[in-house]
């Protein structure tokens, strides 16, 4: 089939990439040039792993290629995926502008019938109001359809190429025919193509984010309670996830969730309930508690250096929201480095991927390092933000060599606490004995 792709952010870039892969001929549309004349000379604007692969073999085989004209991707197209950023607004809302202005663009530029796909998280009733920004310019026949997204970053490519299920919401046979043949190679293995109206479709991804935000932090306040009661989380843990109703994923504790999705879609569906008079409580917990959770370690920070911090050394290992991505939005790191900042600590930091990212935001109030090593030179403390793999086995002899004071505060209980207290360091983590 012809794709195109409106959008070629995160979503947008792996849709597009991974329906090439499969044989289609896909046409990515994005209004920034730079980012389109740096994907047209092989440049992957994005960190994804296996993505740049696609990338490339798509682009050599001529299967996948870009442009800033939406005009040339509706004569290209016969569905019109719509990837575009809905941006957390003032009040939590998710902000619809990019999507219902490319819906004006379409039904101002649109000739012959097209299916319009709904790619990004929107609030219910979105798909109404793409059809009805499209219908008011145009007399041409069309469909919407609501085709949320399951991709976790840092798994994208193996989500889009074996995804658990295809959600399809319309209310159109021809529609959702089409939807079906372009999905049809992935789902070889059995996995469902599950069809509903728009509405449920859009709130299915909403659904399933706000109630695995929840699940992370119940086990958050789970091991906050560990900590006051005497007992370990990790055990409680894996005693409730071997309970095949609750199963053993998201129940790791932390210093928190971030990244594009979780708080975003948290405080979208919290808003859009409040829209239509309903208090989702549970999902005010789930905010409160995730904030605060973010900071968890500062307490433990500041008691163990009798609240003197002023001029202390800290590294910090990790600065993504999780492994496998450079995302740094709503990542905990950043609170914690804030929190360090406002306490005159002088913090160098490592991560693989999102320092870059990092430095765009922050500049150079913090140093970065080469490597982690490098990270914890003459450090005080250093602190665990996030599990990227090469974090999990250290060369706890080296960081002795190198650290001034042996201590390790882990954000994301890395280690087997009797394990590093066996290399005679200080280690503090959440919800452990």
């Amino acid at each position: 089939m012809n794709i195109t792709v409106v959008g070629s952010g995160y979503v947008g870039l792996v849709t597009g990439t991974c329906l090439a892969e499969t044989g289609n001929n896909v046409l990515c549309i994005d209004i920034d040039e730079n980012k389109i004349h740096k994907m047209k000379n092989g440049e992957v604007p994005i960190y994804e792993p296996h993505l740049d692969i696609l990338f490339h073999r798509n682009i050599k085989a001529n299967r996948l290629n870009f442009s800033t004209s939406l005009q040339e991707g509706l004569d290209h197209g016969e569905i019109i995926f719509l990837a575009l950023p809905t941006p957390e607004d003032e009040d939590g809302s998710a902000d619809l502008k990019y999507v219902l202005g490319v819906a004006e663009d379409i039904g101002k530029k649109i000739t012959e019938y097209k299916i319009i796909v709904d790619k990004s998280t929107v609030p219910v009733g979105t798909a109404e109001k793409v059809e009805a920004v499209i219908g008011k310019h145009t007399n041409i026949e069309f469909d919407v359809v609501s085709n949320p997204e399951f991709l976790r970053e840092g798994f994208a490519v193996d989500d889009f190429l074996k995804p658990e299920r295809i959600v399809i919401g319309s209310s159109s046979e021809r529609a959702i025919e089409k939807m079906k043949k372009l999905y049809k190679p992935y789902v070889r293995s059995g996995n469902p193509i599950i069809v509903m109206d728009e509405k449920s479709a859009e709130l299915t991804k909403y659904a399933a984010n706000a109630f695995l935000a929840t699940k992370i932090t119940f086990m958050n306040e789970i091991a906050n309670y560990c900590e006051r009661v005497g007992a370990d989380v990790d055990k409680v843990r894996i005693g409730m996830g071997t309970d095949s109703r609750i199963g053993k994923r998201f129940l790791f504790p932390g210093i928190g969730y971030g990244g594009s999705c979780f708080p975003k879609d948290v405080k979208a569906l919290h808003k859009s309930g409040k829209d239509s008079n309903y208090d989702f409580k549970i999902l005010d917990a789930v905010i409160d508690v995730n904030q605060k959770q973010k900071l968890a370690l500062i307490p433990k920070i500041e008691n163990y250096f009798n609240n003197s911090l002023s001029d202390k050394k800290i590294a910090i290992w990790g600065l993504a929201f999780k492994p496998e991505t450079d995302d740094i939005r709503e990542a905990p790191s950043l609170e914690i480095i804030n929190e360090l900042l406002e306490n005159n600590c002088k913090i160098t930091a490592f991560d693989p991927e999102a320092m870059p990212n990092v430095e765009k935001k922050i500049g150079n109030k913090i140093a970065y390092a080469n490597d982690m090593y490098d990270a914890v030179k003459d450090a005080d403390a250093l602190i665990i933000c996030t599990e990227w793999s090469i974090f999990r086995t250290p060369n706890f002899d080296k960081l002795k060599g190198l650290m001034a004071n042996q201590t390790i505060f882990d954000g994301r209980n890395l280690y087997e606490v009797n394990d590093v207290l066996a290399e005679n360091f200080e280690y503090f983590s959440i919800g452990r004995l």
